[in-house]
């Protein structure tokens, strides 16, 4: 696998962060920021995670960091009010110093790898920690724009959640990753004839299979997905991690790919190279918004995985799911979090290991 180089610069809300070294996989594929932390706060860090064996882990979808509000209207959320608002300590509460830095935070809807990396830096920031102590992957570093408006009222806020992918972001003081442990970005289905029944007119959605017209013919790389294997430092345990955003026909139809309804008929599909990654580590972490409700918390025990998360994500339907194989700790929230300044409410899971 080829690698190349070049500098970004994130920007969320109004402020720039300095641009930062980036290292990607081959082109339309993930990118990741990799300026490392200070050897001193890895050696602190590396002891703490030891003496704890805690993996703190978090699925969103950050909507560009967008809220759409019931009048039409729309807020712009910094990232680090959005990260007080979803990061919980081990009761589930918000906003108490029993709150730790997370592991692993599975995104999705974000612009690319410029808001990605900011969005991390800000996580950082909030423990004391230098920019670049967590990076981002993401499965395309800077998607096309697609559609109108995107239900605000104000286009300049509508503008902002025109560019989609998805992502993961990881904490470099407990994890590390590999250059070859990223998968390819794989497709969802789609759709792509109106008539429907066992997976007829369901196609990989991306090109040629893709929304026509110009208005919306890059929607589809809002749905590509992106995996990852991390070992974590202290204990050389593997984990897979994998972000995930269906289209708005799976609430329907599930579809995953060519003539197949995925999973347990939910839409959902792993990547040749994601299950290849999958299958070689111990803990393993899916984050998804599937647009569809009733995908059982079994959907994934083919892989050893459960779903957590007990209640609605969005509005009056539940929507977004986190699977995990592992030793997840109890939690008296559900494993979702209500106060997300999100169109999607957080869910999380701590493992131990």
């Amino acid at each position: 696998m080829s690698f190349r180089h070049r500098r970004a610069r994130g920007v969320v809300g109004s402020a720039l962060l300095g641009a930062a070294m980036l290292t990607a996989v081959p082109a339309a594929q993930a990118s990741v920021h990799t300026v490392a932390p200070a050897p001193a706060a890895v050696t602190t860090d590396s002891v703490d995670v030891a003496a704890e064996r805690v993996l703190r882990v978090y699925n969103n979808n950050i909507e560009n960091l967008v809220r759409n509000n019931p009048d039409g209207t729309c807020t712009r959320i910094s990232g680090p009010d959005h990260l007080t608002s979803m990061l919980v300590d081990d009761g589930g509460m918000t906003g108490t110093s029993g709150v730790q830095a997370p592991d692993l935070l599975i995104v999705q809807q974000v612009r690319g790898i410029g808001q990605a990396t900011a969005y991390a830096d800000q996580l950082g920031a909030k423990f004391g920690y230098s920019a670049g102590a967590y990076k981002a992957i993401v499965a395309w570093d800077n998607p096309e724009e697609w559609g109108g408006s995107h239900h605000c009222s104000s286009q300049a806020l509508g503008d902002l959640k025109k560019r989609q992918t998805n992502a993961i972001i990881y904490n470099t003081r407990t994890l590390s990753l590999a250059s070859g442990d990223i998968s390819k970005y794989w497709s969802a289905g789609w759709l792509k004839d109106a008539e429907y029944e066992d997976g007829k007119g369901c196609t990989l959605y991306k090109p040629p299979n893709a929304d026509t017209g110009a208005t919306y013919q890059y929607k589809w790389k809002r749905t590509s997905a992106i995996a990852a294997r991390f070992t974590i430092k202290a204990t050389g345990t593997t984990v897979f991690a994998a972000t995930m955003h269906l289209p708005e026909e799976n609430r329907r139809y599930a579809c995953a790919g060519d003539g197949i309804k995925g999973i347990a008929d939910s839409g959902i599909r792993l990547g040749a190279d994601a299950t290849s990654l999958m299958n070689a580590s111990t803990i393993r972490v899916v984050g998804i918004d599937a647009n569809r409700t009733d995908i059982a918390a079994s959907t994934l025990s083919g892989y050893g995985m459960t779903g957590y998360g007990t209640k609605q994500t969005t509005s009056a339907s539940k929507i977004d799911y986190l699977f995990i194989k592992g030793s997840v700790q109890p939690s008296s929230i559900g494993y979702t979090v209500d106060s997300t300044k999100s169109n999607h409410l957080a869910l999380y899971g701590f493992i131990n290991f």
